[in-house]
């Protein structure tokens, strides 16, 4: 059974919606594990009143990508999960360029963090040989997350998964190679956007989306309506890659099909 909210109190209910007014953020479709981290931030930071934190958050560029940085938990790495990104190279993506009769697919990393899942996406893109007039679609609510993105240097642990050709080939090493730079044929490969998956319109058509480690924040009712917007925004023959974590118990209900571990189609 979900977890009923305990954090209900009318003080908390008006920091919610002020904090939606500015960053698009809506608290009340997340689990109360993110609730939780809400209030364990307001204490490390010894804010005594909501409307204080607030202000923090409002007025001060650090504090607000703190406060995101604790709740959405951009952690990510290069090829997360590699047995997943070789199927797609293998298998995935030269099926669907049979099946499509071309190469101009259209890809989206939503929920994309720091970038290094998109990425990952826009390398396998170069490697198979796809169109890069038709970029990665890498949407993300936390705008901050997108800036560090959009610069794409990332520390040498981030990229333990990428093969070393493809280390060589499409990074630039600096620091004395305990940074890497994503070279900018990849970079071109990839348009970022700021994206409230809530409320926003989701697109369609799109061969294959990655939502990997997003939708599990959220709670069962906002899970499921997610899930179908994705089933709607998949091409017939794409295909939806999940988290390792995840599952989407009503598949079949919504339209898909499993074709894979965490990952799913609609014929």
């Amino acid at each position: 059974m979900e977890e009923q909210n305990q954090y209900t109190s009318p003080e908390y209910e008006g920091f919610k919606q002020k904090l939606r007014k500015i960053i698009g953020l809506d608290l009340n479709s997340y689990k109360n594990q993110i609730h939780r981290r809400v209030h364990m931030l307001m204490d490390r930071w010894g804010v005594k009143t909501y409307d204080d934190y607030f202000n923090t958050i409002k007025n001060d560029d650090k504090k607000l990508r703190e406060f995101l940085d604790h709740l959405t938990i951009n952690v990510s790495e290069f090829f997360r999960n590699d047995k997943q990104w070789w199927k797609m190279r293998d298998e995935l993506i030269p099926e669907l360029i049979r099946k499509r009769g071309h190469k101009r697919l259209k890809l989206w990393s939503a929920g994309c963090a720091t970038g290094e899942e998109p990425y990952s996406l826009a390398i396998l893109s170069a490697v198979c040989g796809l169109d890069a007039s038709a970029p990665v679609l890498a949407a993300d609510i936390d705008q901050g997350a997108i800036a560090i993105a959009q610069k794409g240097v990332y520390l040498k642990r981030q990229l333990l998964n990428v093969p070393a050709e493809y280390l060589a080939k499409y990074f630039t090493t600096r620091d004395g190679g305990e940074t890497y730079e994503v070279n900018a044929e990849i970079k071109r490969r990839v348009t970022f956007k700021r994206f409230n998956m809530i409320d926003d319109a989701f697109g369609n058509g799109f061969d294959i989306i990655l939502c990997r480690n997003v939708v599990i924040y959220f709670t069962t009712e906002t899970k499921s309506l997610l899930y179908v917007k994705f089933f709607n925004a998949l091409a017939p023959g794409g295909y939806f890659l999940v988290g390792s974590t995840e599952q989407i118990f009503d598949y079949k209900k919504m339209g898909f099909e499993m074709a894979g571990p965490f990952l799913y189609t609609r014929k």
